[in-house]
């Protein structure tokens, strides 16, 4: 993955300090770095060869960190036989900076620092791939893709945020624009930063735009579709030596597929098993590499990895992150890096694209209760199921209630219901000193504002845009990244080549979820060419047998035990809630409990491998 970072506004030894900076950006993955400097300004990035493009002249510095390309096909050819960088520069210069980021595709960082005008520019791509975080002290604007350079400035020490904190235990990890430390902010996707002489004004260069009323014919948006497809794997591709992760979804399959296609030869593709009833999905992984005839390569994860994977998986990330499933993708991408593997390609994308999540299908049953008349509801349903004579001992009724009552919830708070902080109680999880710098309402606040951003008509569309924000910018996304980093390779998403987004905000709302038919479009498209055992499987993916395992497994019940035992002391979670989380909940329901034992673990975990005192 690596990075880039810098900062505007700030004098000194710029040499030494951005080297320093830049740092922990090459840890995992040992990327050359590359930095500019001057007078009150600097830049570095980590990246794979390739992955690194800058420009300096005249007090202007550019540094790309990614693979972009160019919307325009002039400024694209000048790119090529001039740089990325330079290209930019000249644009800059126009004092067009929306338009500037406008023209970059694909995945990118980029920060413009122009000591001239006293101006920057910072700005992430429009899916969220590469993070980009900044902070403003006093008037000199620092950055980085990782917080763990950011904080090597010396204006930008580590100051824990409660809220941020917080906002991970209630979200399994802490979603954007906020973060883990006060004073810093993240860039969402598809916005950018316009700093003029010590202020900054943040706007969004792209939204996702639904066209909700298209009238073309299916043949017609299936041939597009297939193009998409097979121009955005072949993009991707360049010239690494890829692999694929492949769970044996439909997206991960038809990626694989794709990639064997396009390439010519069996495709590399990576699974990862499970020794444990219900988590193992290998077979379906099996059924897809040999539909495709894939080179299949496969691991089965123990207790014993996830001993040793927690504390590396708990340093790649710069903020705490609970999300299990990625010590199984990192696994993953270990074992394509021993088979010289230098890009994985993952699926991600073709549920916030397609409407693939089984909650849209869920929220939409929820949604036709709205359509009864409200004095129907209110005057004759709802009394006659909540005040039946002995109701709680019917199932039926008992089921309408919940019904009901889940569906008088409002979006996007109703996506909650089940919420695990929601369901313990934040006063029984949290200290009293802990909570009185928090707001306990802020999760749901920030749920609200980044659904109402959306302009769709349609539930699932703007369900789609909330997921594009929350389930895969925060989570899944870096989920994927930090593994392969830590593993030492590249991630690439296909499913988000800009032309493929765009293709997907065309199709109607009915063509995404057809009554409760999942990804409609997608699947039917696809027939023929993926497994029909694929096309009809649930969606499972690489889930970590977390919570079965703890049960029976001493160095992973020693392991959650100490940094329990030490996550107390920091007077964050409530002693007595911790003994109880393991000593009664667990033995309940594993699984489910066993979630949060793995949010708290994971959070002592982070405090460790960052070296940071408590909030």
């Amino acid at each position: 993955m690596s990075g880039l970072c810098g900062w505007m506004g700030f004098g000194g030894d710029q040499r030494s300090l951005i080297e320093a900076m830049a740092a922990p950006l090459a840890r995992f993955d040992g990327s050359a770095v590359q930095v500019l400097h001057g007078s009150r300004s600097a830049a570095a990035v980590a990246a794979a060869a390739g992955g690194a493009q800058l420009h300096q002249r005249d007090g202007l510095l550019v540094a790309v960190w990614g693979h972009p390309g160019i919307n325009d096909a002039v400024l694209a050819e000048r790119a090529q036989s001039q740089g990325l960088a330079s290209t930019l520069a000249a644009v800059w210069l126009q004092g067009q900076p929306e338009r500037l980021c406008q023209l970059l595709s694909g995945a990118f960082g980029l920060a413009i620092l122009d000591e001239r005008s006293g101006e920057a520019l910072l700005a992430a791509d429009r899916m969220g791939i590469q993070p980009l975080s900044w902070q403003l002290a006093g008037e000199t604007l620092v950055f980085a893709s990782s917080a763990d350079a950011l904080l090597r400035h010396p204006l930008t020490p580590p100051m824990l945020d409660h809220q941020g904190l917080y906002n991970y235990v209630y979200f399994h990890m802490v979603p954007s624009p906020g973060t883990v430390y006060k004073g810093q902010q993240r860039l969402m996707p598809g916005e950018y930063l316009h700093y003029r002489q010590g202020r900054v004004e943040i706007k969004s260069y792209w939204r996702m735009q639904f066209q909700e009323e298209g009238k073309r014919s299916f043949a017609e948006l299936k041939e597009d579709f297939l193009g998409h497809l097979r121009s955005s794997v072949k993009e991707a591709m360049g010239d690494a030596k890829v692999g694929a992760f492949l769970s044996g979804g439909t997206d991960s399959s038809t990626i694989a597929g794709m990639l064997t296609q396009i390439g010519g030869k069996p495709a590399d593709t990576y699974s990862i098993g499970f020794e444990a009833q219900g988590y193992d999905e290998m077979e379906y992984a099996r059924t897809a590499s040999r539909h495709f005839g894939t080179a299949h390569h496969e691991y089965y994860v123990t207790p014993d990895d996830v001993v040793a994977a927690i504390p590396q998986v708990a340093a790649v990330f710069d903020q705490p992150f609970g999300n299990a499933s990625a010590v199984p993708a990192y696994y993953c991408a270990r074992m394509a890096r021993a088979d010289g593997v230098t890009r994985m390609f993952g699926g991600d994308g073709g549920d916030e694209l397609f409407g693939g999540n089984e909650r849209y299908a869920k929220q939409h049953v929820f949604a036709l209760y709205e359509r009864v008349p409200r004095l129907f509801r209110e005057v004759l349903l709802e009394p006659a199921v909540f005040n039946f004579p002995g109701g709680e001992r019917v199932r039926l009724l008992r089921k309408a209630r919940s019904y009901i009552e889940q569906a008088s919830i409002a979006m996007p708070a109703r996506l909650e219901t089940y919420n695990l902080l929601g369901r313990y109680g934040p006063q029984q999880v949290f200290t009293a000193d802990f909570l009185a710098a928090a707001d306990i309402g802020q999760p749901l606040a920030s749920l609200d504002k980044t659904y109402g951003r959306s302009e769709a008509k349609s539930l699932i569309n703007r369900m789609l845009a909330l997921d594009l924000q929350i389930t895969l910018a925060d989570n899944d996304l870096p989920k994927v990244m930090k593994a392969c980093e830590l593993a030492g390779v590249e991630a690439a998403f296909p499913f988000l080549n800009d032309a493929m987004v765009a293709f997907s905000a065309g199709l109607t709302p009915q063509q995404k979820l057809n009554g409760t038919q999942l990804r409609w479009f997608f699947k039917e498209a696809l027939r023929g060419f993926l497994p029909d055992a694929i096309i009809t499987k649930q969606k499972h993916g690489f889930g970590l047998p977390f919570g079965v395992w703890l049960q029976r497994h001493k160095a992973l019940q020693e392991l959650a035990a100490d940094s329990l035992n030490d996550l107390k002391a920091r007077k964050v979670v409530r002693g007595d809630f911790i003994e109880k989380l393991v000593g009664e909940h667990l033995a309940e329901h594993a699984g489910y409990h066993g979630t949060m034992v793995w949010v708290l673990m994971m959070l002592e975990q982070w405090y460790r491998q960052h070296g940071q005192a408590s909030a």
